[in-house]
């Protein structure tokens, strides 16, 4: 029974839990961004290109 209450009261997990979660956001946002970035740059190399031709 001490086990049961020490692994309840334990919060050693929750930790690790929540940095997954951050992680988790970050890089939800960096691959949006980099993804938003990569195609404006796409369409502006694209713009200049034509622009040279």
């Amino acid at each position: 029974m001490k086990h049961l209450l020490r692994l309840w009261h334990d919060e050693e997990g929750q930790d690790i839990a929540e940095y997954a979660v951050m992680l988790a956001v970050i890089l939800v946002i960096v691959v949006g961004t980099i993804r938003l970035i990569g195609s404006n740059a796409n369409n502006v190399f694209s713009n200049v290109a034509s622009s040279i031709q």
